[in-house]
């Protein structure tokens, strides 16, 4: 295999259409973990539309994660065994409505070459546009295809990664996992098996599957939402990370956060194992 450089950065596909339903927006909101203690009154709004007196189902932001899930610049040819999530970098137009049919724009901006033994980063672009074309989301992906470098593509220019500040975190909070949260998740669009067949997880070097990073990217909008977001989602213009381990399911994670002004820097953290497993993280809020 080999990546096909600089002709991939050619590939787009434009106005592909896509919707939803309150389903998909619940089902997304429980595989981040939302909803586990049922008598939580603050959370209970993103996972359950039923109420005697009546409220609005409230969509999580990251839900702009999956709400066009597949949708691609095109065919990239990888090592599929070995392609794990990098980053994720959201600007969000509009709030993310409860039910939507909507088009998806995508393309790559960008392909890095990091060495033959160290593997490829390759950029993609989708923006979201609702039934009047209107930019909802922007997103920005980029995942780290370990087996695909030495392609001969550029080996510099990607963006710098946000910084978070040197001085101890503002507030720190636990955002425990399930055991079964990466079958629950994958339900949302990304059924990849490094998440659910030990095997294959196995063959891609992990002792068992993995949480996806798209699901620590989720855990790590709910830390932002329950801290200085008031769980509003309206509050966010902007959600962006990168991931730097693995979380296993049934893992604790740890989110630190750092407030500077409309700006919230953040890492998450799993205690058991010392490691980080995000970094670079950065919420823009209202």
């Amino acid at each position: 295999m080999s990546i096909d450089y600089p002709a991939v950065l050619d590939l787009k596909t434009e106005a592909a259409p896509y919707s939803w339903s309150d389903r998909e927006v619940m089902l997304y909101a429980l595989g981040i973990g939302m909803g586990s203690d049922p008598l939580n009154e603050k959370e209970l709004p993103f996972v359950n539309e039923a109420f005697a007196t009546p409220k609005s189902l409230k969509v999580v932001p990251t839900f702009a994660s999956v709400c066009v899930w597949g949708a691609r610049p095109g065919a990239i040819d990888l090592n599929r065994v070995m392609v794990v999530d990098g980053e994720r970098d959201i600007t969000f137009h509009a709030p993310m409505p409860v039910a939507a049919s909507v088009t998806a724009d995508a393309r790559v901006r960008g392909v890095y070459d990091k060495g033959k033994e160290k593997g490829a980063i390759v950029q993609n672009e989708v923006v979201v546009r609702d039934a009047a074309g209107d930019k909802l989301a922007t997103i920005i992906s980029s995942i780290f295809a370990r087996g695909d470098g030495g392609f001969g593509g550029p080996s510099a220019g990607m963006p710098e990664p946000h910084q978070v500040p040197r001085r101890a975190p503002d507030r720190s909070i636990d955002i425990p996992t399930r055991t079964d949260q990466a079958l629950v998740y994958r339900l949302s669009g990304d059924r990849n098996p490094l998440h659910s067949d030990p095997e294959f997880a196995r063959l891609a070097g992990f002792s068992k599957p993995i949480l996806h990073g798209m699901c620590t990217y989720g855990v790590t909008c709910r830390a932002v939402l329950q801290t200085y977001a008031d769980y509003n989602p309206s509050a966010f213009l902007r959600h962006r990370v990168r991931f730097s381990a693995p979380v296993f399911p049934g893992e604790i994670i740890t989110v630190h956060l750092w407030r500077d002004g409309n700006s919230i820097s953040f890492e998450a953290y799993v205690r058991e194992r010392r490691v980080t497993v995000a970094k670079n993280g950065q919420s823009v809020l209202v």
